[in-house]
């Protein structure tokens, strides 16, 4: 896809298509009026009709009248005093989404009713980020993975307009292109999230994530089954015993081996990857078990990050770990009240199969420490319990100390993604002690989100954030600016905290 920007009103642009967002209840004063007259009046007559209001993602599709452009999307953002950059990143993805299935090559996008927000501080190169993010990941169609026919796919985006009436052309391309490049991996993330069980196993996301780093230039080491038992890696062994399709920890790092960041930082990104999920012995009931498939969304995310960072800035200290297994049921399968050794000397009892995502994140963990990482991050689809805290839209997080857990947050405000900290409560510990060894992997249920926590907290000595994204990481049905599917959350999170400490 081509990207343009210019300088021009919006009623001189051509393209396939115009899109007009608009801020509250659509107001015909200004340039809006123009539009409207240029357009026969047809604007009004829809807000006449209450086809066109305040409510935001909702969209009108109309003809363009005297406008070069072949149609007119407008598209509400909503209440100005409630819009924030992920709405931002919404309106293009909404936007995107209302034209698909059509045949639209060419797509201008007018950039002011947005650049004046206090969000973005009237930085239009914002915007035009934000924006251009959207637009791409709006396109995702998760469908089209197991299409074989390119004829029933609709065409692709040819070229996207950014239409500004004035400012530094160059910055605000070049915010886009960054865009862009920020929803490709996003889309990345979701397509490996979304492809089956059958499709992706441990090995095969392996040879993604060697893909990715022949394409990069990143260094790669894939630990497989009698490596990781000789490390120590009991923890991570007792998830990925039981499956056929044999377990691999996967490590990627840019930059050189214990290199710095320009904040003094060696941040490690650590994915859970469980390519399927069964709950081993304590097996799943069988309702929508089909969806554990996407139990390996953390570690997607980490995969893409790694790849998005390289190709935004080459060279960037960073390390990626993707922990990657199948919990399955089977003549080798951990079972209750087994117990295992963690990378880190600490012993566990495993009263619960089904609580294997933070076994196989602890030895991810300690093995990140290990090679060098001063900070770190995992991101995980944990536990049921965050969803049903916080629900779709907001991702549940822990951290210590106070000081590193602001800067993810930081960056998540930076990128348009809502975090809620929760508490690491100290008075929880004891409901996690084993009749026998250090604890147990899965306490009683009372508190079980923040025991989460706690159990991982037993795997880090650096500082350290948790991001559970179990709540967020797929929507079971379709949202004005996303389909059912992957949502690829937290991937532009932790590139934005990445790149935040580049030279």
């Amino acid at each position: 896809m081509q990207l343009r920007v210019v300088t021009d009103q919006p009623w001189d642009v051509k393209a396939d298509v115009l899109v007009i967002p608009y801020v509250g209840e659509p107001t015909f004063e200004g340039p809006l009026d123009e539009i409207d007259r240029r357009t026969g009046g047809e604007l009004r007559a829809l807000a006449s009709f209450k086809e066109l209001t305040g409510k935001r993602y909702a969209t009108a599709l109309v003809g363009a009248g005297e406008i070069p452009a072949g149609r007119l999307v407008l598209i509400g953002a909503g209440d100005a005093a409630t819009i924030d950059r992920e709405v931002i990143v919404r309106v293009g993805a909404a936007a995107s989404r209302r034209l698909g299935g059509r045949v639209v090559r060419s797509v201008a996008f007018w950039l002011a009713p947005l650049a004046g927000l206090e969000t973005v501080d009237g930085d239009v190169a914002v915007v035009a980020e934000l924006l251009a993010r959207g637009v791409v990941e709006g396109s995702y169609d998760p469908k089209s993975i197991y299409r074989d026919d390119a004829e029933s796919r609709p065409p692709q985006l040819d070229e996207l307009i950014l239409v500004m009436p004035d400012g530094d052309v160059g910055a605000v391309k070049a915010a886009a292109e960054r865009g862009v490049i920020m929803g490709e991996g996003a889309n990345y993330a979701r397509t490996l999230s979304n492809r089956a069980a059958n499709d992706v196993t441990p090995d095969v996301l392996a040879q993604e994530a060697r893909a990715i780093a022949e394409r990069n230039d990143l260094w790669i080491d894939v630990i497989e089954p009698e490596r990781a038992t000789e490390l120590g890696m009991g923890m991570f062994m007792a998830v990925g015993r039981g499956s056929d399709n044999p377990p691999r920890m996967i490590v990627m790092r840019s930059g050189d081996e214990g290199q710095r960041d320009a904040l003094d930082r060696h941040v490690a990104f650590v994915g859970k990857g469980v390519c399927f999920d069964s709950g081993g012995i304590s097996i799943k009931p069988s309702d929508r078990m089909e969806e554990m498939k996407m139990d390996k969304t953390g570690a997607c995310t980490v995969l893409a990050v790694m790849e998005t960072v390289a190709r935004l800035a080459p060279g960037t200290p960073l390390l990626g770990i993707a922990a990657a297994v199948e919990n399955m049921p089977g003549p080798h399968s951990t079972r209750p009240g087994d117990i295992v050794t963690a990378l880190n000397g600490k012993k566990v009892d495993i009263t619960n199969t089904d609580a294997e995502g933070r076994l196989i994140l602890g030895d991810g963990l300690t093995y990140a420490e290990r090679l060098g990482a001063t900070h770190l991050v995992d991101v995980a689809t944990l536990t049921g319990a965050v969803a049903r805290a916080l629900g779709h839209l907001v991702t549940g997080a822990f951290g210590q100390p106070q000081v590193w857990y602001d800067q993810v947050k930081a960056a998540g405000d930076r990128a348009g993604e809502r975090y809620w900290q929760l508490p690491l409560i100290e008075e929880y510990i004891p409901d996690m002690e084993s009749w026998y060894v250090d604890f147990q992997n899965a306490g009683s249920p009372e508190g079980g989100l923040v025991k989460s926590g706690l159990f991982l907290r037993e795997f880090v000595t650096k500082p350290w954030v948790h991001l559970d994204i179990a709540g967020t990481a797929y929507y079971r049905k379709p949202l004005p600016f996303a389909p059912r599917g992957a949502t690829g959350v937290s991937h532009a999170t932790l590139v934005e905290l990445a790149l935040a400490g580049k030279a």
